[in-house]
């Protein structure tokens, strides 16, 4: 039984390998070793991720640590083939042992009553869109569940036939087993050793046809999520988009090679960890239930884009590594995008893969139709949830770029943000000559770099394309530089010399646009901050998209800067006493609610600034059901905000309902977009008579308030 198992297990696992392995060369998955191990043990031994979700999380924490204890079970078993009275040497008679054996085989047990009542809840016959597992194998699901039940019964038939025999290596502490074992005792010593022997074939049978399982259904993660979890990206947050590839080399956008790939046009464009994530996704739907898009009734589903991308893989495999040659004539397979899943069968596709585009509808046999590739807002809550690390933001993106750059193909309001990117350098296509004039009016002088950065200037103030042109940004951009100027810290703006960084083009997927303004910009501030170090080339802006793009994505061009947002620099201002909010005389204050930006919370971490600041005004915080780490989206993020929703319910109007549904008076925020987004929804609800009343402010607009209120203001240092 062993043999015939492990060999199809090895042959199955070897397959695996030469699939995975066939993808393109990621050569940065194996660097900051100790990070990686770290990661390893809090994610795979610790479960973090797992247990954000607290019912569910305890429940796989259980299940999980029964498949490491029990190994130890089976390594009874297998000695008992060979000796009836084997035990485990050193500890194999501890006590402690046979009670962690038989409590962890309880939690099991406990566990999968647990997942059972989960699934039959959130049953997608039942919930539809609304399951978490609607499009998920649920039928594999529960066949999982049955063989992992079986496992436990098994084990508790064997031992307790062993304990009746007098066999069992333990003398107490295995409360369960030898509770079994008293009840077995009266059928004799004869039967309870055929018992025994059933019992320990059928505990071992189960094991090996559980490994066959599991290497041909989603439960393929038991094995790969620790190897992806390990390989996973590594920075604080999302972190930046990843430069673009082809061979495993980077592309020179001034001299590509003839051979280069840009972005994924096919499934063999994926890297190795591309491929690895496809096979490793556990279909929880955790990413589906958290997704913007799919909560707005919008088709992508983060999950059913990585199934998709599996399922096309596993189809393609025998031309990926099977020898098989596609056939000149081979034309695109037409099939339904996916709306809910077979019970049977772990690749849902059949048939010849060959012809599919990898993007396309389903006229045209497209693995991905071009709704889902369009609708992501790139916020990230996908990635910030999965329990297994996979990376959906970064395959969306690349699979943009490819339709941006190669085939061309991209909603049509994209080309009017590309062509006011390149001819006016800000995606809202103004004159630059106007971007100072959010400063006219102020009653102080805005300093504006002037060809030389004074040894006394502590930051660049980023002013950003929004707080240039957008008026409700620059009345952010206007308190921040007011509530500087009152804290007395030095700070130049650049005026006519900003451009805009580049981050709607890169996240719609044109590279090329990016790289050039990129460029550009990098080449500029470099010069402003010519001779000072890394750590003193300090930026602080209001935008949470240019702080993302200055401070994590330009290193990848050479540009290496210190950028904060202005929520964290005012609150090191508060804090160290340059800037004193006095709370408004009602000791309840004005009641707010704070809506996190996806690209200063998800992607940067920052979610303590903000509301310390909002604390510090006297406001009285309520939060809406989904905030910090899962915080919905506003709508805006993935280049969305130049693009029209034409599909299901706007995701600005989403995020308003749950604001409105606070009962605050005051939303706020940190970023110009999500400003942008959630007045537009205030204004759409107020139309229909709900949120009347109900303001949109930035939080420095809350701090100077709360600081002018006082009257008096601490002299500048």
């Amino acid at each position: 039984m062993t043999v015939v198992g492990l060999g199809f297990a090895a042959q199955r696992i070897m397959w695996l390998n030469r699939l995975i392995k066939s993808g393109q060369p990621d050569h940065d998955r194996a660097d900051r070793l100790g990070a990686r191990v770290a990661a390893h043990l809090a994610e795979v031994f610790g479960q973090r991720k797992l247990l954000k979700w607290s019912v569910p999380g305890m429940a796989h924490l259980f299940t999980f640590w029964g498949f490491v204890i029990l190994a130890s079970v089976y390594l009874e078993a297998y000695g008992a083939l060979f000796d009836e009275d084997f035990h485990i040497p050193l500890i194999g008679q501890w006590s402690v042992l046979g009670f962690v054996q038989d409590f962890i085989a309880v939690m099991v047990f406990v566990s999968l009553v647990a997942f059972a009542v989960i699934r039959i809840r959130q049953s997608p016959e039942r919930k539809q869109r609304g399951s978490r597992f609607y499009g998920s194998h649920t039928g594999g699901a529960w066949l999982i569940l049955f063989m992992i039940f079986n496992v436990v019964w098994t084990m508790f038939l064997f031992r307790g036939s062993s304990a009746a025999v007098g066999n069992f290596p333990y003398d107490s502490g295995a409360f369960v087993s030898l509770g079994v074992g008293d009840l077995l005792e009266p059928l004799g010593h004869s039967a309870n050793e055929v018992i025994e022997t059933v019992g320990l074939l059928l505990h071992i049978g189960v094991m090996l046809s559980f490994l066959i399982i599991v290497l041909h259904s989603k439960h393929l993660h038991i094995f790969l999520a620790p190897v992806n979890v390990t390989a996973k990206r590594l920075p604080d947050g999302l972190g930046p988009l990843l430069p673009m590839q082809s061979h495993g080399k980077p592309i020179d956008f001034e001299d590509p090679g003839e051979d280069d790939v840009f972005g994924r046009g096919k499934i063999e464009d994926f890297t190795w960890k591309g491929m690895l994530d496809f096979a490793t996704c556990t279909e929880c739907g955790r990413c589906q239930s958290q997704c913007p898009a799919w909560n707005t009734g919008k088709p992508l589903s983060p999950k059913l884009l990585i199934m998709d991308l599996r399922d096309h893989m596993f189809g393609k495999a025998p031309y990926l590594i099977g020898g098989k040659e596609a056939a000149d004539d081979a034309t695109p397979e037409i099939a339904e995008h996916r709306h809910g899943v077979p019970e049977s069968g772990f690749e849902r596709v059949p048939g010849d893969q060959a012809g599919r585009p990898l993007v396309g509808t389903a006229e045209q046999g497209g693995v991905i139709d071009p709704d889902v590739l369009w609708s992501c807002t790139s916020c990230g809550a996908c990635v910030e949830q999965c329990p297994v690390d996979i990376e959906h933001v970064d395959h969306i993106v690349d699979m943009r770029r490819y339709q941006v750059m190669i085939e061309s193909e991209f909603p049509s309001e994209l080309g009017t943000l590309f062509r006011n990117l390149e001819t006016k350098g800000n995606p809202w296509g103004q004159n630059n000559n106007e971007r100072m004039d959010w400063a006219k009016g102020l009653d102080f002088e805005v300093p504006v770099f002037d060809g030389e950065l004074a040894s006394d200037v502590e930051y660049v103030y980023w002013i950003g394309c929004a707080g240039s042109f957008d008026d409700n940004a620059r009345k952010t951009v206007r308190a921040t530089a007011e509530l500087l100027h009152l804290a007395g810290v030095k700070y130049v703006v650049l005026g006519k010399e900003e451009s805009c960084t580049g981050d709607p083009a890169r996240r719609s997927g044109n590279e090329f646009l990016f790289q050039m303004m990129a460029q550009q910009t990098v080449e500029m501030l470099n010069s402003v901050f010519e001779g000072r170090e890394p750590l003193q080339r300090k930026i602080v802006t209001t935008c949470p998209h240019c702080m993302n793009t200055l401070g994590r994505e330009y290193p990848q061009l050479d540009g290496h800067y210190e950028v904060v947002h202005h929520t964290q620099l005012l609150n090191r201002l508060v804090q160290a006493k340059k800037l004193t909010p006095v709370a408004p005389a009602d000791p309840a204050g004005p009641g707010v609610t704070y809506h996190d930006p996806c690209y200063l919370g998800r992607h940067n971490k920052v979610y303590t600034p903000p509301r310390e600041l909002i604390g510090a005004a006297g406001a009285s915080l309520t939060e809406m059901p989904r905030h910090a780490d899962r915080a919905m989206c506003c709508g805006a993020g993935g280049a969305r905000m130049w693009m029209e929703e034409r599909i299901g319910k706007r995701v600005n109007e989403e995020r308003v309902d749950e604001a409105i549904g606070t009962g605050a008076d005051t939303v706020v925020t940190g970023c110009p977009f999500c400003r942008v987004m959630v007045n537009d929804g205030l204004t759409a609800r107020q139309s229909e008579g709900k949120g009347e009343g109900v303001a949109v402010k930035d939080v420095s607009q809350l701090l100077l308030e709360s600081v002018k209120r006082g009257g008096n203001v601490p002299a500048a240092d």
